[in-house]
């Protein structure tokens, strides 16, 4: 009893003494007098800072109905009395925001400290709950529901301050994040059940299971089971409701396998089986795969099959009067602009004339030389009289009445034309042939390929002229070629040492004393397909013989293998002049990333790879830019049933 009285002595000067001065200098402050009630009725709309809040303590009505508090309590700076100023309900009030651990302030002020305490002081949180009963009330409550009121009016608040269109979209993103984490867990099972069968198989190869015949029947059944709910699903929507039944007794039975089989060393021994065969049967496919795109790439379609028949019997009907090809003058002028194009495909060559002609500025200051083979010149001769190329003048020749053009004078004809060629290129002898076979296509058999080398031959009174492949596609005018300033050089081409399968150590072999003495392997390469070339230079720096003198080095293919690219490499060197990338864009036959604005800005297209335009192979997504370009209604084309 006596340790009583010291305790509640104290209690009463640490609790009730700080309330009873508290309620006092609130009464003191009040330049109005009222009463207890009144002083209670108002501190219900009182606001403490910069931004509104409610109080804690008193009954909160329901969100929707919260009003706007119409007086604002503050600091003067001038003394130490806390004033009420009255708010019209049109302004705007600023609330201090509760439940901060740096807004709380000391509830109790103690009567030493009344003359000292400056204005800075603010009174925190006047409270009332059940009858005015502030005894009752502990601190660690008011802040736990101040803690919870402030974050339902901050949720209130920003629910006010965000457009509807906002808190659509935070649903519709919140729903379509629910959606698409629940469609992921739920397509796990699809996983799992893949999963299950490559263990239950590799249990079924394992020896101590296998001896157990009981234990396989069981498991046996149960991948059949799983086979069957499988199926070809993609999706655990696909999978029939029976689907986690098997799962979990294709579980159970894993589990028993687990059981039954602890030694781990012989179930790793049989996974690097099974991945040792997975990775052979890949390269069995990649073969495969290779073997069939070659394939593609060489097989010619039935339509163009059909097209140069169709056309060489149409043209050995026509007279000989009618045969011939309008403007014959035009051939030699060399104030015109002259395109030479050897190809054996008429669609092909067809799609080059039309755009080089479409958006020429002056169609008729160009001229097409046009160079093919015996098989396909009355076909192509046919094409062009029917379809004649507007006021631009064609001319279509066969290169076997190139009659300077023989084995005497032409190493490369004399090489195509060799036992060893042959049997390098049909393996005859297979210990002696190359097993990349994009070294085996048929073009490198052709000479159209090669007449590149010879072009002041074919154009001997010719000055500049620009070379284009048959798999190009001209998008804007080519008149600025003939303007270009090369610096004495001889071939204008874009460069491709963008990436590092460009350069010359990728075309030609510098393990080859030869090769290495005279050129660097990091040298940047360039592309055939779109070239100036200055004949007027070609002759003086004799570039046809430095030609000659290399193909009769590589007789027996030891400084590079078969094409025109690693010739034309070495023949050109340091006699080639760089022009602007955007004259010439490659890798629409076998790039499917080439950027489509690069490819809008070029000049010229290049589908150089095996996936063609005209064939199945080729992208889709790169065909447009060539078949706008072919007239489909064409009578030709109708009745070789040619479509887009």
């Amino acid at each position: 009893m006596v340790k009583r009285k010291p305790v509640i002595f104290l209690l009463c000067v640490t609790v009730l003494a700080p309330i009873v001065l508290y309620t006092d200098r609130l009464s003191a402050a009040f330049s109005t007098p009222s009463s207890n009630d009144d002083f209670i009725d108002d501190g219900s709309s009182w606001s403490f800072g910069n931004e509104p809040e409610k109080l804690n303590a008193l009954h909160q009505e329901s969100i929707n109905t919260v009003k706007e508090p119409t007086g604002e309590i503050y600091s003067d700076n001038s003394s130490n009395s806390v004033q009420i100023s009255a708010q019209s309900s049109h302004e705007l009030v600023k609330e201090l925001p509760l439940g901060k651990p740096r807004e709380h302030k000391s509830r109790a002020l103690s009567a030493a400290d009344e003359g000292t305490q400056s204005a800075k002081s603010v009174i925190e949180q006047v409270t009332e709950r059940d009858n005015n009963d502030f005894n009752g009330i502990q601190k660690s409550q008011l802040e736990s529901q101040g803690n919870k009121e402030k974050k339902m009016e901050n949720k209130v608040e920003q629910s006010q301050q965000t457009p509807p269109r906002v808190e659509s979209r935070k649903v519709q993103t919140s729903a379509n994040d629910k959606q698409q984490s629940s469609t992921a867990m739920l397509d796990s099972r699809v996983k799992q059940l893949k999963d299950q069968l490559i263990r239950a198989r590799v249990y079924q190869g394992l020896g101590p299971l296998r001896s157990n015949p009981q234990f396989i029947r069981e498991l046996r059944a149960r991948i059949r089971d799983v086979q069957r709910v499988l199926g070809d699903a993609t999706k655990d929507s696909d999978l029939p409701k029976s689907a986690n039944e098997k799962l979990k007794l294709m579980e159970q039975t894993l589990a028993k396998g687990k059981q039954m089989q602890d030694d781990c060393s012989t179930v790793v021994k049989k996974l690097r089986a099974m991945l040792h065969t997975s990775e052979e049967q890949l390269k069995v496919h990649k073969k495969q795969t290779m073997f069939l795109t070659q394939l593609a790439a060489k097989t010619l379609p039935k339509g163009l099959h059909c097209l140069p028949l169709r056309l060489s019997t149409e043209y050995y009907s026509l007279d000989s009067s009618r045969q011939q090809f309008p403007n014959p003058e035009k051939l030699e002028d060399p104030k015109l602009h002259h395109y030479a194009l050897f190809s054996d495909n008429v669609l092909a060559a067809s799609v080059v004339v039309n755009s080089t002609v479409t958006h020429a500025k002056n169609p008729a200051d160009h001229v097409f030389h046009v160079v093919t083979d015996r098989l396909n010149y009355a076909a192509m001769r046919m094409w062009f009289l029917a379809n004649p190329p507007g006021a631009a003048t064609i001319q279509v020749q066969n290169v076997e009445e190139f009659t300077w053009l023989n084995e005497s004078y032409s190493p490369v004809l004399k090489q195509l034309g060799s036992q060893s060629m042959i049997d390098y290129y049909f393996r005859t002898h297979r210990a002696n042939s190359d097993s990349n076979l994009k070294f085996r296509n048929p073009k490198y058999l052709s000479i159209l390929n090669h007449l590149r080398f010879y072009l002041p031959e074919i154009f001997p009174k010719l000055n500049k002229v620009v070379f284009l492949d048959d798999d190009i596609v001209v998008q804007k005018d080519l008149t600025g070629l003939w303007e270009i300033n090369l610096e004495g050089k001889v071939n204008g081409a874009v460069e491709t040492c963008g990436e590092s399968f460009h350069r010359f150590d990728r075309y030609l072999n510098f393990s080859h004393p030869l090769i290495a003495k005279n050129f660097d392997a990091h040298a940047c390469g360039w592309a055939y397909g779109m070239n100036v070339f200055d004949l007027d230079e070609w002759r003086k720096q004799n570039i046809t013989e430095i030609y000659h003198s290399w193909q009769n080095l590589n007789h027996d293919r030891l400084l590079w293998k078969l094409g025109t690219l690693p010739p034309g490499l070495i023949t050109f060197w340091k006699r080639t002049f760089p022009i602007n990338r955007s004259w010439h864009v490659l890798g629409l036959g076998y790039n499917p990333n080439v950027n489509h604005k690069d490819i809008d800005r070029a000049a010229v297209i290049h589908y150089n790879g095996n996936m063609k335009p005209w064939l199945e192979i080729g992208m889709p997504k790169y065909r447009n830019y060539w078949s706008k370009y072919v007239d489909y209604d064409q009578v030709y084309l109708r009745e070789c049933n040619i479509t887009p």
